[in-house]
């Protein structure tokens, strides 16, 4: 006992197999607790870092897709406007033909009532022309 005080005093320890030690049992002992929790703590870490880097992949994913979508969006919105566009452009060029054929129809009737009227003078003239005789 006395030996073991004085190789403590000299910082020299006996562990539970008797083999001699730096530290004392008790710190060599939390020594390794904290080894183990450290290494504990870094696969945590580790397997931490990997659920993050999953993660982060999975929200590339998603934006992506978002973004292909968004996109695909905008194309059948453009697609959209240009298809009115053109049904605009279409109905205009309906507009315009209708008011030429009704500019066209207005011509025709004044031209039947013109002729209509020359038919009743000729008409008149024909009787006139047989009654005389």
């Amino acid at each position: 006992a006395m030996a073991q005080a004085a190789l403590g005093a000299a910082g020299l320890h006996f562990d539970e197999l008797n083999k001699l030690r730096v530290l004392e049992p008790e710190v060599a002992a939390q020594t390794a607790q904290l080894r183990e929790e450290c290494r504990a703590f870094v696969d945590k870490t580790a397997e931490f870092q990997k659920i993050v880097g999953s993660l982060i992949e999975l929200v590339d994913q998603l934006a992506k897709a978002a973004e292909s979508e968004k996109m695909k969006a905008i194309g059948a919105r453009n697609l959209l406007k240009s298809i009115a566009k053109q049904r605009e452009a279409q109905e205009q060029q309906l507009q315009a033909l209708i008011a030429e054929n009704k500019m066209q129809l207005e011509r025709y009737r004044i031209e039947y009532e013109t002729l209509c009227k020359i038919e009743a003078d000729q008409n008149e003239f024909i009787d006139q022309f047989i009654f005389q005789k």
